[in-house]
């Protein structure tokens, strides 16, 4: 069963499998190149790479959805959530351990 815990302020998805991810809109914020690396991604997320990419890509998206947002560990989806968060993004949420912790736990990916 997958869980959600509070670090630093921020929420932080631990998924027990594919389904935990359900109604969540998916935001990778790597590179192109590691989103259709060794890691892959999760089926379904948009890329929207940290920085300009995610900043245009927060101008336009709806800002009461329910957000996650991916990364190679955490980090850089822990700091998409405090960004999105200041522009209003109420509903964001970290996927804990990013796609090192995805994989780890053999879920599916695309590359």
């Amino acid at each position: 069963m997958s869980k959600v815990e509070l670090i630093d302020g921020v929420k932080n998805l631990i998924p027990a499998d594919e389904n935990s991810l359900n109604g969540y809109t998916l935001v990778d914020v790597r590179r192109d190149e590691e989103y259709t690396g060794e890691l892959g991604h999760v089926e379904g997320a948009t890329l929207a790479t940290l920085g300009l990419e995610l900043e245009e890509f927060l101008e336009t998206a709806p800002k009461n959805a329910k957000y996650l947002f991916i990364c190679r560990s955490g980090m850089r989806s822990t700091q998409a959530c405090l960004l999105a968060e200041s522009k209003g993004f109420s509903d964001v949420t970290n996927l804990k351990g990013g796609m090192i912790y995805w994989n780890e736990q053999s879920l599916k990916t695309e590359k």
